[in-house]
């Protein structure tokens, strides 16, 4: 479907950017609350502990929540926001969307096995 301004590039190729505030957390319920417009890369950093500093320190690894925004400048707002939040506020907003706090990102970065399925030979005509 040709974009409305015209330029006949196809919508789902002409993806807008997106930005995510996300909240990471440790086994032992430490918090980190972040900003990225790659939030499946950023996530995997964390994890691999490819990130200096308090989060590889602390071990947190764990994704427990996120806001997607079209606007950096509205992401960055939120995260600080929420940065100067108390922890409690921080996790009655987990608590709200994720009260088991579920790692979000547990799958991701893992190998998908991809099956083709082959369809039966069409029986011969006689």
């Amino acid at each position: 479907m040709p974009m409305p301004n015209g330029g006949g590039i196809c919508e789902s190729m002409a993806r807008e950017k997106q930005y995510h505030v996300y909240i990471m957390a440790s086994i032992t319920g430490v918090l980190y609350v972040g900003v990225t417009g790659f939030l499946v890369t950023r996530v995997l950093q964390h994890k691999s502990g490819q990130t200096d500093g308090f989060t590889r320190r602390y071990r947190v690894h764990k994704l427990v929540y996120y806001e997607t925004f079209r606007y950096v400048n509205n992401a960055i707002a939120r995260e600080t926001e929420i940065k100067k939040w108390q922890r409690e506020k921080k996790v009655a907003l987990i608590d709200a969307q994720n009260p088991t706090w579920m790692d979000l990102a547990a799958d991701w970065g893992k190998a998908t096995v991809m099956r083709r399925q082959i369809p039966p030979p069409h029986a011969a005509s006689e």
